[in-house]
């Protein structure tokens, strides 16, 4: 179930909604509970005791971690929860990866190659590991105590808003609101989280879902036949495709969130107007930055370390990492390789580069070197995606029939605006009066018209169009 579908938004959801705010305070956890077990269940029913197995062995080796005195016991209890949440990463999303590999390297030297089942990833697992080794890494460094009920620290892990694809939340951020959240339920919180939840399937369903279909189209084809201005207009669908499919999501995740007392933090701040890939990834995906930074980055020494090339090294292995996150695959390492390899060069020479050229064509060069990443992002197969990356610069018309029409050039003369917006004032000034300035009566019937239209327009486009994909529903 993900939340730009008819069974979310018409049922799902409201269901949800009057039964929290029916019931007593001491139920409103338990409903949040109860509803997102059965948000997973229906979506990965055998894989619902997986979670809640894993959960169960991690509130109690924490609670014992945070009993124990002794800092070398205190340090195995540590390795032993964060290696049975990697390990379970390992086992679902990268040992079919790894066989694979070893398979390959066998057959080289003319060896039998490994029997393996192929594994199903559970949904969400790269998210929910990530933030159940916040937990315990929290409690050992002291940062918050452990929670003492196990339901809450389930609540914490499972709550269905940030479940399947974040915003990865910190333990520590959260834990106080699983206790008590009283003065965050009020209806100035809930009009507001409605207005951002359709701010969010609007951006998913009106635009995303509109830039996917053309992508999917052009990358279907075969890649050695493309002409230039077919390829580009691919890259283009996709870039801006997985931006408003993934902070659509992230919006309606904190919509959701904030309509039930609960702050989740800002997962995305405009990432197409960076100036620099270092800036990129202050504004993409900023909690998988954020824990990025604060559980490997720091712990590896972060700019601590005595010499450029140790600091260098950390930040490879980060984006390498990162890459390794999203997918296995070599492309998604490859990925993060190119990444890591740009902010490499960035403190090296080019941030002096970018200062003295300006801001906007540091933008447009950053953007395309996005671009040019998300390359590897959408095709699986180096080879392949090397190909298309020559179809870009070839400058022939191919022999593809042109998919490209009046209607994709609309749809994508609005998912430019609405990226780049923010790069005049006043369309930064229309965000926050949106999203973070306070609310006025007046303010309030005028932005609840315009959600409620936003919303309308987009039930009406997903029981018409029939094409609803959700590209971080696999990770």
């Amino acid at each position: 179930m993900v939340f730009s579908s008819i069974l979310f938004i018409l049922f799902f959801l409201p269901a949800f909604l009057l039964t929290y705010y029916l019931v007593p305070k001491k139920l409103k956890n338990v409903v949040i509970l109860v509803f997102s077990i059965v948000f997973y269940s229906w979506g990965a029913p055998r894989f619902i005791f997986v979670i809640l197995g894993t959960t169960f062995l991690d509130f109690y080796l924490v609670r014992w971690m945070a009993q124990v005195k002794k800092l070398h016991y205190r340090r195995l209890l540590l390795a032993l929860s964060v290696s049975i949440n990697l390990g379970l990463l390992f086992y679902f999303k990268y040992s079919n990866f790894f066989i694979e590999n070893v398979n390959t390297i066998l057959a080289v030297f003319g060896f039998h190659h490994i029997q393996w089942t192929k594994l199903i990833l559970p949904l969400g697992i790269s998210f929910y590991t990530f933030e159940t080794i916040t937990y315990v890494v929290d409690v050992y460094r002291k940062v918050h105590k452990p929670l003492d009920n196990f339901w809450s620290y389930q609540l914490y892990i499972i709550f269905f808003p940030k479940l399947i694809a974040g915003p990865i939340i910190r333990y520590h951020d959260l834990a106080d609101q699983i206790d008590d959240r009283s003065k965050d339920e009020t209806l100035d919180n809930v009009l507001i989280g409605f207005y951002r939840f359709a701010v969010g399937l609007a951006k998913k369903v009106l635009i995303a879902n509109q830039m996917g279909l053309y992508a999917d189209s052009i990358f279907a084809l075969n890649y050695a036949d493309l002409g230039t201005h077919t390829a580009w207009m691919g890259i283009l669908a996709y870039t801006f495709q997985i931006y408003f499919d993934f902070s659509g999501y992230s919006d309606m995740a904190i919509g959701i969130a904030k309509m039930v007392g609960f702050k989740f933090p800002e997962n995305f701040n405009n990432p197409y107007i960076s100036q620099s890939i270092t800036e990129f990834w202050r504004r993409w995906h900023i909690t998988l930055g954020a824990w990025m930074r604060n559980y490997l980055y720091i712990p590896l020494g972060g700019n601590r370390v005595k010499t450029k090339s140790r600091l260098y090294c950390n930040l490879w292995l980060v984006f390498l990492a990162s890459g390794l996150w999203h997918g296995a695959s070599w492309s998604f390492i490859l990925w993060g390789a190119y990444h890591g390899l740009f902010l490499v060069m960035e403190r090296g020479f080019l941030l002096k580069i970018y200062e003295k050229i300006g801001r906007v064509p540091s933008m447009l060069i950053t953007f395309f070197l996005v671009m040019m990443g998300w390359v590897f992002f959408r095709i699986e197969k180096i080879a392949d995606a090397f190909v298309f990356l020559k179809r870009l610069f070839v400058f022939e018309r191919g022999t593809t029939s042109n998919l490209i029409d009046s209607e994709f050039y609309f749809y994508l003369m609005i998912a430019i605006a609405f990226s780049f917006i923010t790069c005049l004032k006043i369309g930064l000034k229309w965000q926050n009066a949106i999203f973070f300035d306070n609310y006025t009566n007046k303010k309030h019937i005028t932005v609840f018209a315009l959600a409620l239209i936003l919303l309308i327009f987009s039930i009406g486009s997903i029981a018409a169009f029939g094409f609803n994909p959700f590209i971080y529903f696999r990770f």
